[in-house]
């Protein structure tokens, strides 16, 4: 396992995380543990959770495993996230003062703890103002509850608008995003991955091998069947798979994927974990196992390593080709200087 630092903070974490949010529906009690225990004992010590995920059951079954292991909790980095739905209620969601309280209060007893190292807002709140959201996450880290802010899903310009606004008022800024970001995924180059490079966020990826496809599991001559999460839901798993699959796109990239595992007598989901783990801004790369077996498989990425070629290969049959401005060649322009006589 390698470590880096979080973000502009001085708190070190591997480079592979442990995501959580098949804790409490698709991994059982002692299958959650068994990834808890197996984690730490390769070296990990990022765990990624969401009071949504499992609606609470993922962070009470880590808290559970916090309760049984005395002293496990100061070898974690423990993050958390809150902004979705956990009532009925007009005031149970968004990233208000009020309900990011709620849920920041109710999260530390799920997880039976007393601090939270990294506290993400989950998603943006177009209805409360950033500086609500940045007065409460402030006034949490200078209260002990949480050490860290994070972002999660913000777009480019709502990722600026918070550190801006942190910044301008002397607020404690946010150290992370954590966005959707894999080979099938590579749209947050254009806006997000700068962004977080102007400001020193580290990108916590989610999704890292875009839902399965990355390990080689889906073909184009056979819809999605049994365990696998689209062959699960056969009507959202033939929409999904049916938009993904008649892309030629897709396909490229699964077969370079496989090839330069082949090459490597590796696996494809290996593969595509050690050219995400690399990528600039990249901290930590969120693992979403359902067994103990299919994360021993992925904490072998830990150690890879791809060469300038195979990441080339790579980038070449991922690459979204925008087609038109400000991020395709109508843009080139717009985004491009040289100095007159200059190399």
């Amino acid at each position: 396992m390698q470590y880096r630092l979080l973000g502009r903070s001085g708190t070190a974490v591997s480079n592979l995380a442990l995501g959580t949010m098949t804790f409490g529906t698709e991994t059982d009690e002692d299958g959650a543990h068994a990834q808890l225990h197996r984690f730490l004992d390769a070296g990990g010590n990022l765990v990624d959770t969401a009071d949504v995920y499992s609606g609470g059951a993922s962070e009470e079954l880590i808290g559970r495993w916090f309760a049984a292991n005395p002293g496990q909790r100061s070898r974690i980095v423990l993050a958390t996230k809150g902004r979705f739905p956990m009532g009925d209620g007009a005031n149970d969601l968004g990233l208000s003062r009020r309900h990011l309280q709620m849920a920041l209060d109710a999260s530390l007893r799920r997880l039976q703890t007393e601090w939270i190292d990294l506290y993400q807002v989950h998603a943006h709140d177009p209805l409360t103002p950033i500086d609500e959201t940045l007065r409460f996450l402030d006034d949490a880290v200078r209260a002990g509850k949480i050490n860290y802010i994070g972002l999660s899903n913000f777009t480019g310009w709502q990722l600026q608008q918070a550190v801006d606004f942190a910044d301008h008022h002397n607020l404690n800024r946010p150290v992370t995003l954590q966005p959707q970001y894999n080979l099938l995924a590579r749209e947050i180059e254009w806006e997000i991955v700068p962004a977080s490079l102007a400001n020193g966020l580290g990108l916590l990826p989610w999704s890292p091998l875009g839902g399965g496809w990355l390990t080689g599991k889906y073909n184009k001559e056979e819809r999605p069947t049994g365990a696998t999460r689209l062959g699960e839901n056969p009507d959202r798993g033939v929409e999904a798979y049916e938009g993904r699959s008649s892309r030629q796109r897709t396909w490229d990239v699964v077969d370079a994927v496989r090839a330069i595992a082949d090459d490597l007598n590796s696996t494809m989901a290996r593969v595509a974990l050690a050219w995400l783990s690399d990528q600039p801004a990249v901290t930590s790369v969120i693992l979403g196992a359902r067994t103990t077996e299919q994360l021993e498989d992925n904490l072998l990425a830990a150690d890879l390593h791809l060469s300038e070629e195979q990441l080339a290969r790579l980038d070449i049959a991922s690459d979204p080709q925008p087609a038109d401005y400000p991020y395709g060649e109508a843009g080139v322009q717009q985004r491009s200087r040289k100095i007159q006589g200059g190399r």
